[in-house]
């Protein structure tokens, strides 16, 4: 008997330490993987949770009202990507699986929202820049048809929280059109 527990005891360290990196009572948001890409890292200083607010177009010349949300992040699949969820007061809410390629050198973003099931999901592809911003393409025409991208933008990163915007560009970037802008606090700050 006693060896018997032993060996299930053996069993059940193992697997805590091969998912130790998952979020867990102690880590709540996961944690960074020693084995994940470097670039894993980008989204760090956004790794918990923040209270939002979002503001979204209407049409041209009209914004919505703004919508408060908490968005939280978190690290998954073993500390090796990263997920988001927001939840928001209008009760549509949103998440994303971000996972960098060290191959194609690029962060590769799935998103989801509850606003519609797709059979597939959207997705962007990008960098973190020199400046500190990490940016996100999506080929995307303008409703007149000419070829261009939807970006997105996360600026001011700092331990205090973060912005977020999402802009129809040109393929040039010589033209944005905002479409939706979020302002997050670190949640106590």
């Amino acid at each position: 008997m006693k060896k018997l527990i032993f060996i299930l005891f053996i069993i059940a360290h193992s697997l805590q330490a091969q998912y130790e990196y998952e979020p867990s009572v102690e880590n709540p948001f996961g944690k960074l993987n020693p084995e994940a890409p470097e670039q894993t890292a980008d989204f760090a200083p956004l790794i918990g949770t923040c209270t939002c607010k979002s503001v979204s177009r209407i049409d041209q010349n009209t914004w919505a009202d703004t919508v408060m949300m908490d968005w939280t992040f978190k690290y998954i699949m073993n500390g090796m990507a990263v997920q988001d969820e927001t939840l928001k007061e209008d009760g549509i809410h949103s998440g994303s699986i971000r996972q960098y390629n060290a191959d194609s050198a690029k962060w590769y973003v799935h998103y989801y929202s509850t606003s519609s099931a797709t059979p597939t999901l959207s997705s962007w592809e990008g960098n973190k820049r020199e400046n500190g911003n990490i940016v996100l393409y999506r080929d995307q025409p303008a409703p007149n048809g000419m070829p261009g991208f939807y970006r997105l933008t996360f600026s001011n990163i700092s331990e205090m929280g973060f912005n977020w915007a999402g802009e129809w560009v040109n393929k040039a970037e010589t033209f944005t059109y905002p479409t939706w802008s979020i302002f997050c606090r670190r949640n106590g700050q």
